[in-house]
């Protein structure tokens, strides 16, 4: 089986509880008028850490948009970017992008979380991270934001593997972080420069050896990373590798100026490691190009520079699974109908959970969550499993009265498998459809069949979009351990 190339664009940014000050275009390198051919990427994986989410604002912050990810989606969805997924833990932010082309290739995707702050009681330190499937292959994405503060190296490493330990997906054969083909880590890791008694130079000194450095070679500091230093004895993160770093320390600067705060040691907190299984397959080699790795130092609106990478990973070309085909659409539907159907089609492979459904999106919807409508599956009178001859099946699936549709325009229907709350994907999606107001018809045309009673099964909830609520998860909140790490975790670094 051929393999193809895919562009994946890491962003990794402490923002320092800041908004957004400056433009946004360069940090993402979009195509400028002097390189106007350049490939757009992929996908673009976005992770902040300290957004600004003051306890008392939590609950706020889960059902509004913050300034940043509203920032990056209004610059990526005019670039026809679709949301494929996002998660938040308190100021820990992970934006998934991809291409719409991609988009009836994502399965199985998941979303989970780890707090490691206070005890592992408090999100404001932890990890999030998107898992999925595309063409054949499985990513992992992770953004962290690990205990900060130079002497808290062994708190670092026991982040880590808390977050290795506790990130389960319901994926069986990727029920681990570290059992992805591809695993991208980013994230404010807050490993910091350690050098040995008798020989520590004054965060003064460092930014004076930093000065004379000639050709990004930034080798001698290096040799006191301890990021560096615990992958090589294994203690953490030995299983991923790092490109090379050729970019000075991204922490820590005087807001708004390119000047080291030297009230702490300049180090290098910001990170993109990844890791490739590379014979999980048969006769195949999968592999991740690094094509750029570096820091975009212009950006002083936060103490952290933001750090960018991208890579070109293989997958399988032509792969498909699993596929929804809708028919067309070929009369108007109005406003106010007392039934409207649509019919598609299931390839062999497709197997209807309980919760399958398909959503009514805007034909220029920019986000998976973005749905107007739904109706399960459930309603369709189909056998569980697919068909003994292994013909696709053809099935009609009717949305009642309204069916939340109120405006004219164009809209699609959208296929989603969704086995359980946690994990969904993405099997269909139909052409643009139009909707109309009874006003403006000008003819009369039959109705359909008297519609289903109701849009969803007694009791049943809506399509999960996110994953639990994890801004209010208070549960088993230890007031002693609490007292006990406050010192150290509540501090921002």
């Amino acid at each position: 089986m051929c393999l193809l190339y895919f562009r994946f664009y890491f962003v990794t940014w402490n923002v320092a509880t800041k908004s957004p000050g400056q433009d946004l275009n360069s940090l993402l390198d979009f195509p400028s008028q002097y390189n106007k051919n350049k490939p757009l990427p992929d996908f673009y994986v976005i992770g902040l850490q300290e957004v600004k989410s003051q306890p008392q604002n939590m609950v706020m912050d889960s059902l509004f948009s913050d300034p940043w990810t509203s920032t990056f989606n209004k610059i990526l969805c005019r670039q026809g970017y679709i949301i494929a997924k996002n998660i938040r833990l308190q100021g820990i932010i992970l934006l998934v992008y991809t291409q719409m082309k991609h988009v009836t290739h994502l399965r199985d995707i998941e979303a989970q979380y780890t707090k490691t702050g206070l005890g592992g009681l408090w999100g404001n330190k932890g990890a999030v991270s998107v898992r999925f499937n595309i063409y054949g292959c499985s990513v992992c994405l992770v953004n962290c934001h690990l205990a900060a503060h130079e002497h808290l190296l062994a708190e670092r490493i026991s982040d880590y593997n808390t977050i290795i330990k506790q990130h389960f997906y319901h994926v069986t054969e990727t029920s681990n972080i570290l059992y992805h083909d591809y695993v991208f880590w980013i994230g404010d890791l807050n490993f910091r420069t350690d050098h040995p008694a008798g020989d520590c130079p004054s965060s003064e000194e460092i930014v004076a050896a930093l000065q004379k450095v000639e050709k990004d070679k930034y080798t001698g500091l290096l040799r006191h990373d301890q990021l560096i230093a615990v992958m090589e004895t294994g203690e953490a993160f030995s299983e991923f590798t790092e490109p090379e770093i050729r970019f000075p320390p991204t922490y820590k600067f005087l807001m708004g100026t390119d000047d080291y705060d030297i009230k702490r040691k300049p180090s290098w907190t910001d990170r993109i490691l990844y890791k490739v299984i590379a014979n999980n397959y048969e006769n195949i080699t999968l592999r991740a190009d690094v094509v750029s790795y570096n820091h975009v130092p212009h950006y002083t609106v936060s103490d952290h520079k933001p750090v960018v990478a991208q890579f070109n990973i293989k997958a399988f070309s032509n792969y498909t699974e699993k596929t929804v085909e809708f028919a067309p659409i070929v009369r108007i539907w109005y406003i106010g109908d007392a039934d409207f159907r649509t019919q598609c089609t299931l390839s062999p492979d497709v197997e209807i959970n309980p919760n399958d459904w398909i959503g009514i999106y805007d034909a220029d919807f920019h986000n998976l969550d973005d749905y107007i409508a739904y109706e399960y599956l459930a309603k369709v009178s189909l056998p569980q499993a697919p068909t003994a001859s292994g013909r696709p099946r053809t099935i009609t699936l009717s949305f009642p009265v309204g069916s939340g549709v109120r405006t004219p325009g164009f809209y699609r229907f959208i296929y989603f498998s969704q086995p359980n709350n946690e994990v969904r994907s993405v099997l269909g999606i139909s052409e643009p459809f139009e909707v109309s107001s009874k006003e403006d018809r000008l003819v009369t045309i039959d109705h359909c069949d008297q519609a289903s009673t109701s849009s969803s099964s007694p009791g049943r909830a809506k399509p999960s979009t996110a994953t639990s609520d994890i801004f209010t998860d208070f549960t088993g909140l230890d007031i002693a351990n609490l007292s006990r790490h406050f010192s150290n975790d509540l501090s921002i670094d």
